[in-house]
């Protein structure tokens, strides 16, 4: 008897102390950036703004070179995956303009893929290393928040208006971004779409409502193999208005699916741009994780 009870004791202590190595990350993942960052430094909170700021529990910075196409830079993004996000421990996810096309293309071709466990100690080029042999199928994230995500592309890709040497440029344009992977595949993890709409620069380029970088087609995750115009509520002159949630557009095409309006701007209040400050539309989605992300 004093064995089985010597036993009990022993695997519930076991359990207690499994619970309680049990570790929350929220990664923020930047969009197009020329470059400024240090990539595999998850401490470079540059783009985003002040590292003081609330933004989440745990957060860590995923930089890459935001000057290259998707495919190549990827696997910058699936290191910090595989560190922060696997074995005992669970991520929160945000991102900003085409971070949205990198999670999308991580969690589309490799959400379901075996990967290692990792330690959540990275070296100095952002990788961990392994946990034993222990192996998993995709990673713990329990959702994605998206500041103007950027995975249906921007028109200001397709008209040149952005430096075309840049090679993430050709990712960009629409046809280009919608194309690259499965959206809909997103390994049954949820994306919250943040929408800004104060664009005023590039509105004769971008259709419908836009934040002077991307439209309201993009950022509110429609689906399709091109863009469209949407609006908000009453606007005139688009070809319908963007719906909250998981509703359907009024025109009655569809979002990707586990995509949800969370924030349309009505108001016309937010703009593209963090600019080293947390502005713009990512103020919201840095308000939502400090709340949500514990």
């Amino acid at each position: 008897m004093k064995m089985l009870i010597g036993a009990a004791v022993t695997a519930a202590t076991l359990l207690v102390g499994t619970e309680a190595a049990a570790t929350n990350y929220t990664l923020w993942i930047h969009g197009k950036n020329g470059n400024k960052t240090q990539a595999g430094n998850y401490a470079d909170f540059s783009y985003w703004g002040p590292s003081t700021t609330a933004a989440g529990v745990n957060k860590k910075a995923v930089n890459w070179n935001g000057t290259q196409r998707v495919g190549s830079e990827n696997y910058r993004i699936r290191n910090a995956l595989d560190c922060f996000c696997t074995g005992t421990n669970s991520c929160y996810i945000a991102v900003h303009s085409a971070g949205d096309l990198q999670i999308g293309y991580a969690l589309s071709l490799y959400g379901t893929s075996t990967r290692q466990v990792k330690n959540a100690s990275p070296n100095a080029n952002g990788e961990c290393g392994n946990v034993g042999t222990s192996t998993q199928t995709g990673w713990n994230i329990k959702w994605v928040a998206v500041a103007s995500g950027a995975g249906g592309g921007s028109e200001l890709a397709d008209h040149g208006d952005w430096a075309v040497s840049e090679p993430l440029v050709s990712d960009l344009v629409t046809t280009t971004a919608r194309s690259m992977y499965n959206h809909n595949a997103t390994a049954n993890v949820e994306f919250l779409m943040f929408a800004g709409s104060k664009g005023t620069l590039y509105s004769g380029i971008l259709p419908g409502q836009d934040d002077e970088a991307v439209s309201y087609h993009s950022t509110g995750g429609v689906s399709g193999s091109s863009g469209g115009s949407y609006c908000n509520p009453g606007d005139w002159f688009c070809g319908g208005t963007l719906n909250l949630l998981k509703n359907a557009c009024s025109d009655g095409r569809a979002k990707w699916s586990f995509h949800s309006v969370y924030l349309r701007d009505d108001g016309e209040s937010y703009n593209h741009y963090a600019n080293g400050n947390w502005g713009g539309i990512v103020s919201k989605v840095r308000e939502y994780m400090a709340q949500y992300a514990y």
